[in-house]
């Protein structure tokens, strides 16, 4: 089993950045990846960056590439997400998975709100 807890959101506003991270605890060896989602009001869940456990390579979201980053500290058990640019469409629910693909994320935090005004 792995427990995932996200800190760091928060009100923001637009062009402003934020870093959020994510604490893990546990172990499940069938996890290759983890990843970061958010999920705005009214809409579906949605990617917004995945990193593999194993040599870091990671796959953003559509047009997140160039704003947002996903990184891991292996020795501390922790991924980030530094959010750069941001813009009021940003403003979601933002989730840490972990799991063996991206439509497969076995394990999720509670979220934490990120809120970019304009």
């Amino acid at each position: 089993q792995v427990q995932l807890v996200e800190s760091g959101g928060g009100l923001v506003q637009a062009g402003g950045s934020l870093k959020l991270s994510c604490a893990a605890s546990g172990s499940d060896f069938s996890i290759t990846i983890m990843g970061w989602f958010r999920q705005a009001p009214g809409k579906g869940r949605e990617l917004v960056a995945v990193i593999s456990t194993s040599n870091d390579r990671s796959i953003y979201g559509d047009s997140l590439k160039g704003r947002f980053t996903i990184s891991r500290d292996n020795v501390k058990n922790m991924m980030y997400l530094q959010m750069n640019s941001l813009k009021p469409e940003d403003t979601a629910v933002y989730y840490c998975a972990a799991g063996s693909a991206p439509a497969e994320m076995q394990y999720w935090g509670q979220g934490t709100q990120v809120t970019v005004s304009s």
